[in-house]
């Protein structure tokens, strides 16, 4: 890449969210999408006006089943902030504060530090006939790693591979397949944090991923990367929250 890629200002807070066995992946979008995503919402519009921190960003993705028609993980959320915030004393919805939370297992903060390659466009369209936020977008194929290192990797070294090396390497491969939307956030913690990173890309449709696979070359983060803990996951649907 012509200049060095630089960090979005502050953090990016991801939620990775499992239904409990209990609750069907339906039931779980529902109680999201219609009772939690709207409290989180409020909320910070509340601290936004009272002069108090608050994200800027907020929206979710929900994954699809992998091949053997499984859920790893159902979603995961993402909000913006200037800063880390505290460590929570418990995972969030070890109590529940909503119907969501009841029928999810609790979640933890992963806070990362983001790297925007390539900003192609999402639409955003408020909702009209009701409250505009939340709303979904959709018409996109997403993938998303959920990268785990090899126990005793020097992250340094991880991270300035993967950011010099690997990152122009998809970029050139998503330019050529027609990829549109390129995000890499890396953990603040990687020592503590089960995943070390996170890339997602986008593409119109799945024709855009599957040339990616048939056309990405090797260049090395196999030497980092624990193979066994990788997940692939891909999605078609997102509900934005904070635009």
């Amino acid at each position: 890449m012509e200049n060095e890629l630089e960090a979005v200002p502050g953090v990016k807070i991801i939620y990775l969210i499992k239904r409990k066995p209990a609750t069907s992946r339906e039931e779980l979008i529902v109680h999201w999408f219609a009772n939690h995503m709207p409290g989180v919402i409020s909320g910070q519009k509340a601290a936004a006006d009272k002069g108090r921190r608050h994200a800027t960003r907020y929206f979710a993705t929900l994954f699809d089943a992998d091949r053997k028609g499984r859920h790893p993980w159902d979603g995961m959320a993402q909000l913006w902030w200037d800063a880390p915030l505290p460590i929570p004393d418990e995972p969030y919805g070890t109590k529940p504060m909503d119907t969501f939370q009841e029928k999810a297992e609790a979640y933890i903060p992963w806070t990362t530090t983001e790297y925007v390659v390539m900003d192609g466009a999402l639409p955003v369209q408020p909702l009209t006939l009701n409250d505009p936020f939340p709303c979904t977008r959709s018409g996109f194929c997403k993938i998303s790693f959920l990268v785990k290192a090899k126990q005793g990797t020097d992250y340094d070294a991880f991270f300035s591979h993967w950011l010099e090396v690997h990152v122009p390497n998809v970029r050139s491969t998503m330019l050529e397949v027609g990829g549109f939307r390129y995000c890499v956030s890396h953990s603040i913690d990687p020592e503590s944090d089960h995943y070390s990173g996170l890339a997602e890309i986008y593409f119109p449709d799945e024709s855009g991923w599957q040339g990616y696979k048939e056309t990405i070359k090797p260049d090395g983060m196999e030497e980092w990367v624990d193979a066994d803990e990788l997940l692939i996951l891909s999605s078609t649907t997102e509900m934005i929250g904070i635009p």
